[in-house]
C-alpha cells in the first residue's frame, strides 16, 4: 500500500523520478503523514519501487484497477457525464534516438473492421454476379524502421512536425474532462485504426453514450460505420477535399442513388462498372463522349479520355455525417473539443510531464500514461468532491 502511494505522489504533483520522489517525502511533513512515517522513521529506497515493480506488479492489472476504482469512485458521485464522448490521441516522445534504428520487413496491422469489410464486399459481388474474392489470411509486408533502443516504438511522421520515435495515447474523456478510458499504441498506428476499440471498451463501461465526437483523423468510412451499427450519432468536422486541386472536385461530381450512378458538371452519366477489393465502388464515364468534352482538361489526364470516380461502399455513412455537421447540436458539441480532451492532454504534457517518456516498452508507457491519467482523475474527484 505504501508503494502505491509513493507512486501517486509522483504522479500527483508532477515529480520527474523516483529518486527526486523519495527525497521530497524525506523532507516533507505531509508527504510522511499520508505514508503514516514518523519523523524517525526511513523513507523506502528508491530503488524498492522498481524492483517490486519487476517481482510483483509486472504483467498485473494493479494499475489499471486502480484506475477504474478512481473513475468508479467519480461515477458514483455522479461527476461523469454520460451524454458525448470526447476522442483523440496524442503523442508521446519515446526514450529512443531516432537516428538509431534498423530498417526491416514487418507485417501490416489488420485494418479496423476489416473483417466486416471483406463480408459485405463479397455480399455485393454476389448480388452483381460476379465471383466473390478470395482475401489473403496474411498481412502485406512493409519496411519500416525500428529503433534498436526501444524496438516497440514506431517511428512518428506526420506533416511538418518532427519525425521521431513515439508512442500514441488513444483517449477518451467526459465533458467534464474526466478520463473515460486509455489505448497506448506505437506511434505509426493511425487514429481511426484504434477507435472502435476504444469506443466499445468505453460504451461497455458507460452505455448511456449516444453521441462521439472526434477531429479530422476518425472521418473514414469505416469508422462512422461502426458508430452506425453501434448507433452512436458521429461529431465530426469539415475536411477540405483531397487530390489534384487543378482537376475537378469528386463534390462536383453528383450522385443518383436511384439510378446508381454519377452525373459530371457536363450532366452525362458515370456508370457502376466494378467492386475493387479495397471496397471501392468505380463509375466511369464513356470515353467517347469524354473526349469531345469542352471541360476534359479540368476533368481527367487518362490517356483513354475516361473518368473514373470511386465510392466507398459504405459511403452513404460519411455523407450522412457531413449533413450532421450543420446541426446546432454538432456544432456546440464540437466546440467543447478544446476544453475537453484537448485540455487533457494540455494538462498532462504541462503539468505531468507527458511529452515524452524515459520509460521504454510499450507496457512500461501504458502504465506510465494510466498513472498520469488516474492521478489526473483523482485531482478533480478531490476538488469537486
Amino acid at each position: 500500500m505504501v508503494l502505491v502511494k509513493i507512486v501517486f505522489i509522483q504522479y500527483l504533483f508532477g515529480i520527474r523520478s523516483m529518486r527526486q520522489t523519495i527525497k521530497e517525502i524525506d523532507t516533507n511533513v505531509a508527504y510522511r503523514w499520508f505514508l503514516g512515517y514518523d519523523f524517525n522513521e526511513t523513507i523506502p529506497h528508491f530503488s524498492t519501487f522498481g524492483k517490486n515493480y519487476v517481482r510483483r506488479f509486472r504483467e498485473t492489472t494493479l494499475f489499471e484497477d486502480i484506475f477504474a476504482y478512481i473513475l468508479e469512485q467519480a461515477a458514483k458521485a455522479r461527476m461523469i457525464t454520460e451524454d458525448v464522448l470526447y476522442m483523440d490521441s496524442t503523442h508521446i516522445k519515446a526514450n529512443a534516438n531516432k537516428h538509431y534504428f534498423t530498417r526491416e520487413m514487418t507485417h501490416i496491422e489488420a485494418k479496423a473492421y476489416q473483417s466486416e469489410l471483406e463480408k459485405e464486399i463479397n455480399e455485393e459481388r454476389i448480388k452483381a454476379g460476379k465471383r466473390p474474392f478470395t482475401f489473403p489470411t496474411e498481412s502485406e509486408l512493409k519496411e519500416r524502421k525500428i529503433s534498436k533502443v526501444d524496438p516497440e516504438s514506431g517511428y512518428y511522421v506526420k506533416g511538418e512536425r518532427e519525425k521521431q520515435f513515439a508512442y500514441s495515447a488513444h483517449t477518451g474523456c467526459d465533458e467534464h474532462g474526466f478520463i473515460l478510458d486509455v489505448i497506448v499504441t506505437p506511434g505509426n498506428r493511425h487514429d481511426s485504426q484504434i477507435a472502435p476499440d476504444l469506443v466499445a471498451s468505453i460504451c461497455t463501461k458507460f452505455p448511456a453514450i449516444h453521441a462521439v465526437a472526434a477531429d479530422a483523423g476518425y472521418k473514414t468510412a469505416t469508422f462512422i460505420e461502426f458508430l452506425r451499427r453501434r448507433k452512436l450519432h458521429p461529431v465530426l468536422p469539415y475536411t477540405r477535399p483531397r487530390g489534384d486541386r487543378t482537376l475537378l472536385a469528386k463534390n462536383q461530381f453528383v450522385y443518383d442513388e436511384y439510378y446508381d450512378c454519377y452525373l459530371c458538371p457536363e450532366n452525362q452519366p458515370l456508370h457502376f462498372s466494378t467492386l475493387t477489393r479495397e471496397g471501392y465502388r468505380e463509375y466511369k464515364s464513356k470515353s467517347y463522349i469524354c473526349q469531345n468534352c469542352p471541360q476534359l482538361k479540368q476533368c481527367t489526364r487518362s490517356q483513354n479520355h475516361q473518368k473514373v470516380v470511386t465510392r466507398h461502399i459504405w459511403q452513404a455513412g460519411l455523407e450522412n455525417a457531413e449533413h450532421l455537421r450543420h446541426t446546432s447540436f454538432n456544432r456546440e458539441t464540437y466546440r467543447k473539443r478544446k476544453e475537453t480532451i484537448e485540455r487533457v492532454f494540455a494538462d498532462a504534457k504541462e503539468k505531468h510531464g507527458m511529452r515524452w517518456t524515459k520509460y521504454r516498452t510499450l507496457e512500461k508507457v501504458a502504465v506510465h500514461t494510466r498513472l498520469i491519467f488516474a492521478a489526473m482523475n483523482l485531482k478533480k474527484l478531490a476538488l469537486w468532491g
